[in-house]
């Protein structure tokens, strides 16, 4: 009788956990570290090299979810709004800007900025280093997730229910890991398929700005928005079909622009 009340609160926790697996919002752990290890092979000397003395052993790719891993802790509470920007609807690349520039918020913009500045900072404690450098691998990351750059009013599309083949879904989760476990790789797989970018393309990509990043992504939420016709779509082969090359661009972009802003600070 003891084995078989072991078990199930083993299936209960098991139960539990899955239930509240969707509730994280983020590139799903493999979009992390398909980001982190391509931003890895664009790294300068001086920056692999700082990036080793604060990380140790432990990768780009495998310090990239740290900052999803870390909600399991309350006390880190107050990062969840690091992790998006909400913006209204209908915005010019000009009015955009002129938000961003003015945005005081705690928000994924406002401290990635920070992060860039803490981590500038040569009297900076290596524990504090190690945090902040991990929140700005992951954050880089999620600005490039079209749906961490969208609207309040339902939740960055969290709220946009649809289903993804048989299975329940979110316009917000689906962008997040459903898209990207679909091609069944793994982080290094994938990386690896995807990361083919010529030089003067690159160079274009690391001139950019946070801003530009976030504007892209939210120009690509909206017409991942104006897709949706019919409220609970049925969505499978034929969305990933239309969709998997700007899933991966994101993805390689991602990779480019974070090695550029590691270079930046570190090189």
């Amino acid at each position: 009788a003891m084995q078989k009340s072991g078990f199930r609160i083993v299936l209960l926790v098991v139960f539990t956990c899955l239930l509240s697996a969707p509730a994280f919002a983020k590139w799903g752990p493999t979009g992390h570290r398909i980001v982190a290890e391509i931003a890895d092979s664009y790294l300068n000397k001086k920056a692999r090299k700082a990036i080793a003395e604060i990380l140790g052993d432990e990768s780009l790719a495998m310090s990239a979810n740290w900052a999803d891993f870390i909600k399991s802790d309350s006390t880190f509470n107050y990062l969840n709004s690091w992790h998006y920007i909400n913006m209204p609807a209908g915005l010019s690349k000009e009015d955009f800007a002129a938000r961003l520039a003015l945005d005081s918020a705690t928000d994924a913009y406002t401290k990635l900025n920070f992060l860039v500045s803490e981590l500038k900072k040569n009297d900076l404690p290596l524990e504090r280093k190690k945090m902040y450098l991990r929140l700005l691998i992951h954050i880089a990351g999620d600005i490039h997730q079209p749906m961490h750059v969208s609207r309040a009013e339902d939740q960055g599309g969290n709220k946009i229910k649809l289903t993804w083949f048989s299975e329940a879904a979110n316009l917000h989760n689906l962008w997040d890991d459903k898209l990207v476990e679909f091609q069944k790789l793994s982080y290094t797989e994938y990386a690896t398929a995807i990361n083919h970018v010529s030089k003067t393309q690159r160079k274009a990509w690391a001139a950019e700005s946070i801003s530009d990043w976030c504007y892209e992504s939210y120009s690509l939420s909206a017409q991942l928005y104006s897709e949706l016709t019919t409220p609970e779509p049925k969505l499978s082969f034929r969305y990933n079909f239309d969709h998997v090359d700007l899933l991966n661009r994101q993805l390689l972009k991602g990779g480019v622009h974070l090695a550029a802003l590691l270079n930046e600070i570190f090189g």
